[in-house]
């Protein structure tokens, strides 16, 4: 029994592992978070004022990290993300200015505020390397730093390899590895921090920093990479056919957000269950349990997209996205606004009608159905109002020639128009008047 308890993981260990959470570490992990709590690092990009869902992997691993009571550190390279990484890229990319930078570190600040908690007693930090590179010479680094890397080590790097090989890599690319292990060796000497995380494409800047550390303070730093998530079909995680998908409502809404989620395919669903919710194991066993009974229901789907998108936004924004998608199966839909329509009925056929042409020409319901092509002629569609086959929004036409009020529709824009039970269409008013 001594063995076994000699043996086991220290909690934020075996959390990481049953989640599938672990794919290298350097020797000493486990016994450096049995002494007691620690600190520890991810850095973050601020290529973008966003962080996009794969981002989410490395955030849950910090709020697991400070779940089990130790302290996490979100580093942003304000000072690196303006040289960048080559580490999984094939290409360099564009520099930032110091403006930007600056923009896109509060949104991603804002954004970490919703997962880690910056104000309890042992609170989360979030840092900028740019407060500590951004004072430092070249002369100065080169001397302090450069020193310590032979070229021969550099060279030797998976990423480093891979860009020689195929686009090339400049000088500033090549020197990120130096910059990223000073970043860890300042945190080790400036916070205590003595883990770095991060994908398996890091490994190599971790390891460059624990090296650094021995050298510059003749201190141990440690590294633990997780691997990074792919579909089951092979393609990138958190890619759609629009682009990837953002935690900004303003670049992704909670509806779109939410339908990434409940559409990913049975294969993937439980390990995203692992992955990105805080579900515990035995709920995750139950949920798949009943998933595995009537998959048709996605049972498991609609929970993950839940919990993502409510850790995300809201609960209400997830209220609002499932009153939404009732919508398309003959719910109401008063409570939506113009953005919701249009997200909702993104994918259904739609007409652009200026305000004149509906208000001169298409004065009926019955020329309406025409001009969009549901129906034939104005015969077949004042047949198919009085059998009570068409709704405008939420209302059941009574009688053909009736007339399109616009003031019935949503923010004076869109009409919801539904033939029978299923088709819809989407009438999209151009309020722009013409001055002929």
């Amino acid at each position: 029994m001594g063995d076994q308890a000699k043996q086991s993981l220290p909690p934020f260990l075996e959390e990481l592992k049953w989640r599938g959470l672990i794919a290298d570490h350097t020797e000493g992990v486990d016994e450096l978070l049995k002494e007691g709590a620690i600190s520890a690092y991810i850095g973050f990009d601020p290529t973008a004022d966003s962080l996009h869902v794969g981002s989410l992997l490395p955030i849950m691993v910090l709020v697991h990290l400070q779940r089990h009571g130790h302290r996490p550190i979100a580093l942003v390279g304000g000072a690196t993300g303006m040289v960048g990484d080559p580490s999984g890229k094939s290409k360099e990319r564009n520099l930032l200015d110091h403006e930007r930078l600056q923009h896109n570190i509060r949104g991603i600040r804002a954004q970490l505020e919703r997962f880690l908690d910056f104000d309890s007693e042992r609170p989360a930090l979030m840092t900028n390397n740019a407060d500590w590179l951004g004072g430092v010479g070249f002369i100065e680094f080169m001397r302090d730093v450069g020193k310590h890397f032979p070229l021969g080590y550099m060279l030797g790097k998976e990423s480093v390899k891979r860009r020689i090989e195929g686009a090339g890599i400049s000088f500033t690319e090549f020197s990120y590895m130096l910059l990223q292990a000073y970043d860890f060796a300042h945190l080790f000497k400036a916070e205590g921090c003595q883990l770095q995380l991060g994908g398996t494409d890091q490994w190599g800047n971790v390891t460059a920093g624990i090296e650094l550390i021995r050298r510059m303070h003749g201190g141990k730093g440690h590294g633990l990479v997780f691997p990074l998530i792919t579909s089951s079909s092979g393609e990138k995680f958190g890619k759609t056919a629009e682009g990837a998908v953002w935690l900004d409502p303003e670049k992704t809404s909670p509806y779109q957000f939410y339908q990434y989620w409940l559409n990913c395919p049975d294969a993937d669903v439980e390990r995203y269950l692992k992955c990105f919710s805080l579900m515990a194991e035995p709920e995750i066993l139950a949920l798949m349990e009943r998933h595995a009974a009537e998959p048709h229901r996605r049972h498991a789907q609609r929970e993950l997209a839940r919990e993502v998108t409510a850790r995300v936004h809201s609960q209400e924004a997830v209220e609002q996205v499932e009153r939404a998608a009732q919508a398309m199966f003959g719910g109401s839909l008063s409570s939506l606004s113009a953005r919701e329509i249009e997200e909702v009925f993104s994918e259904v056929p739609s007409t652009q009608i200026s305000e004149v042409e509906l208000s001169a020409e298409l004065s009926t319901v019955a020329d309406l159905l025409v001009r969009c092509e549901l129906c034939k002629s104005k015969g077949e569609a004042r047949r198919l109002i009085s059998g009570g086959g068409v709704r405008l929004n939420d209302v059941v036409v009574a009688d053909g020639r009736d007339p399109v009020e616009l003031s019935t529709a949503f923010e004076g824009r869109l009409i919801v128009i539904r033939k029978g039970s299923k088709r819809y269409h989407l009438v999209k008013v151009d309020r722009v008047k013409s001055h002929a």
